[in-house]
């Protein structure tokens, strides 16, 4: 009955999957200082080379339970503008995907003295998708061959800052999926999503060494029309140019606001030039009683200072 149960949760996630596909599962590792794995708009904010690594295992304790690896690094070109590249790899049971996406933004002054700005987002993705058959059963011999398909497609974004606010605004995946080696019946062609995500950095004076963010992720996919939703809030404080965080995320489907598929805790720190991010997700559905809970591990390091003269980029 167990072994039964998890093949049906596998399943599904494998479902869930194909919405997904063609990027990595997004979690909570934005929340980690590094919001450019979740929209190109972020791409050269900032006054080093970025980079982050990123690990995400989820529900610990299931055979062939989602497991993903990412690399991210983004910079500053010129005064205005900003490059990024993400490269990927993540299993979901039999079902394997590794890609990159490579990144261009372009950032604009609307106030320089109130901060003002206002940037654009475009990335170009590559996907390789394969699902693995030599373990499925009743399937018709001739067949020897791995189903995969190797896909193109394009996210865009805008986002919005003032002062301490900031506003994006993101479609991903715009092209439709090549089916040619897929059964057209069962498999979605459509895998454009669309998200947004909105905070404020609120601190009591100029002076104060604690800051709060409070923030928002909203999720939706065109295919089915499902939606999720992020409620987040992080409490930062800062030694000098160090700083330390503590917070949690709250996330749930659109249409089950009571029953949140996990709460995450979310620690990190900043030390010198060193990033360091850990979040536990606390699974609240049907598998809490097969799995630990999700992990998710990022590691950075900025390079390179280099300062610009417009703060579009700071």
């Amino acid at each position: 009955m167990r072994t039964n149960f998890i093949t049906v949760l596998l399943l599904v996630s494998a479902f869930f999957a194909k919405a997904q596909e063609l990027t990595i599962p997004q979690l909570s590792q934005y929340l980690a200082d590094n919001p450019f794995v979740m929209s190109p708009t972020y791409a050269g904010i900032g006054d080093h080379v970025k980079i982050r690594v990123n690990g995400l295992t989820q529900w610990v304790g299931i055979e062939d339970a989602p497991d993903t690896q990412s690399l991210a690094a983004d910079m500053r070109i010129g005064e205005r503008s900003g490059i990024g590249a993400l490269l990927y790899n993540d299993s979901n049971g039999e079902t394997k995907q590794r890609g990159a996406r490579l990144s261009f933004a372009h950032h604009l002054t609307l106030d320089r003295y109130d901060d003002e700005f206002l940037s654009f987002g475009l990335s170009y993705n590559f996907n390789q998708f394969r699902i693995d058959i030599e373990n499925f059963d009743a399937l018709d011999p001739s067949v020897t061959d791995d189903r995969a398909t190797t896909n193109h497609n394009f996210d865009v974004g805008v986002m919005y800052r003032y002062d301490k606010f900031y506003f994006s605004l993101n479609a991903s995946n715009i092209l439709n999926k090549d089916l040619t080696k897929f059964n057209p019946v069962f498999e979605p062609n459509t895998l454009r999503n669309y998200y947004a995500y909105t905070g404020y950095r609120y601190t009591k004076n100029k002076n104060s060494r604690m800051e709060i963010e409070p923030s928002v992720f909203f999720q939706l996919f065109e295919s089915d029309g499902r939606s999720v939703t992020d409620l987040n809030v992080k409490f930062r404080w800062y030694d000098f140019e160090d700083y330390y965080y503590a917070g949690v995320t709250y996330r749930f489907l659109n249409d089950q606001i009571g029953d949140p598929l996990y709460i995450a805790p979310i620690v990190g720190l900043k030390k010198n030039n060193f990033y360091f991010g850990y979040s536990y997700q606390i699974i609240l559905n049907e598998i809490l009683g097969y799995s630990t809970g999700t992990h998710v591990v990022t590691l950075g390091v900025d390079l390179f200072q280099g300062i610009s003269n417009c703060r579009c980029t700071y």
